[in-house]
């Protein structure tokens, strides 16, 4: 992308966030009110369409990685919850986007990249987190189409989704090929959202249930046994936008940190004139441009069609997401007291990068994905 590009499109972003502020989660019922307001706000601007190609009402002829690193940095930055609307919009797009049939694209995603649907990607279940081959539910050919039985877990979305992509077992003796990818509707016969979870950081997340849930045949996405190739290709190309989260979030706590230790007195001077806090803020910003460094580069990589995506986009969800742990820690700790207190800023964002190093991947899966790539 030319950098005028990615400039424009960061002020787009950015003019967005000014006239949305966000209405804080008091409930769960209004945590999913202000999720779906986000959302549309999103696609009514335009944003959510960067997630589809033009041709089914996206904003670019291809989809680009780069687009969304741009929008998943600057959005979580803003606040969390957005990001999450437009990252499992764009999570719950893709594998449709990758492996549907022109009629399929037809029907499910112009909706999606205005907003006017939301979408859910289902693939973890209870014994089947890290090891996605492990999947129990089970998709049984019935006449004109498939009777899918079992549940999924933590599976964002849930409950306020209309269209979700499911992966269920159509072989169970074959295993990781014997896995299949399905476009699910919320009004199907049989299926029920089970349970709403809350989490550390507010998202909307649930448990579905599936009982004889009837797909029909024109809903199977791409062909029996590839849904796992399905997931993971989708896995692959959205990596390395949870590490532009990453960044977001890091970006913001550096920020904070260091206008609080411009501002905060103390032994008759302010707290950025000591060596101890001089340290901490290099340290945090040397962190974040090398995660900044390694998310752009795996985006540059998947745009280009480079071999060697699945290892950059590991690395930089790895890197990234453990930068911004790091570099969130330290500016809660210049922060003192008020940086724990409920509301304050540094509370919402220690709260808020805990779990990207868990979905998507989490830590320890990308070190054995890495290391698998330099062992072949």
């Amino acid at each position: 992308m030319h950098p005028d590009q990615d400039h424009e499109l960061r002020q787009k972003l950015r003019s967005w966030i000014e006239r949305n502020p966000l209405k804080l989660e008091a409930d769960q019922q209004t945590l999913e009110r202000e999720a779906c307001r986000l959302a549309r706000g999103l696609g009514r601007e335009g944003l959510m369409g960067y997630a589809i190609p033009r041709p089914y009402g996206g904003a670019r002829e291809t989809v680009q990685a780069r687009d969304l690193c741009i929008i998943r940095e600057e959005l979580a930055s803003f606040a969390a919850l957005a990001d999450v609307m437009f990252g499992v919009q764009a999570l719950g797009s893709h594998p449709i986007v990758i492996a549907g049939t022109e009629e399929q694209k037809k029907k499910y995603l112009p909706p999606l990249a205005r907003a006017e649907t939301i979408a859910a990607f289902a693939l973890t279940e209870p014994e089947a987190g890290s090891d996605a081959s492990a999947i129990s539910t089970r998709a049984t050919r019935v006449s004109g189409g498939y009777a899918l039985n079992g549940s999924k877990h933590f599976i964002s979305n849930a409950g306020i989704a209309q269209t979700y992509v499911v992966f269920a077992s159509t072989e169970p003796g074959a295993k990781a090929k014997g896995i299949s990818a399905f476009i699910v509707e919320a009004d199907s016969p049989g299926f029920s959202v089970k349970e709403k979870t809350r989490l550390l950081s507010p998202h909307p997340i649930g448990v579905l249930a599936f009982d004889d849930c009837f797909v029909p045949q024109g809903q199977l996405l791409g062909t029996e046994g590839a849904g796992l190739k399905v997931a993971l290709q989708t896995l692959d190309t959205l990596r390395c936008t949870v590490g532009a989260c990453a960044v977001g979030f890091a970006r913001r706590a550096l920020e904070e940190a260091i206008a609080y230790a411009r501002r905060r007195q103390q032994f008759g001077r302010a707290i950025a004139e000591f060596q101890g806090i001089q340290f901490k803020l290099a340290e945090m910003a040397a962190d974040l441009e090398a995660s900044r460094v390694l998310v752009y580069q795996a985006a540059r990589t998947h745009d280009r069609r480079e071999p060697d995506l699945a290892v950059k986009s590991s690395m930089a969800k790895l890197f990234a997401t453990e930068a911004a742990q790091r570099i969130v820690d330290q500016a809660l700790q210049i922060h003192g007291g008020s940086g724990v207190v409920s509301g304050h800023i540094m509370e919402r964002l220690y709260r808020d990068v805990r779990a990207l190093r868990i979905y998507e991947g989490t830590s320890e899966i990308q070190k054995l994905l890495i290391a698998r790539e330099l062992l072949k």
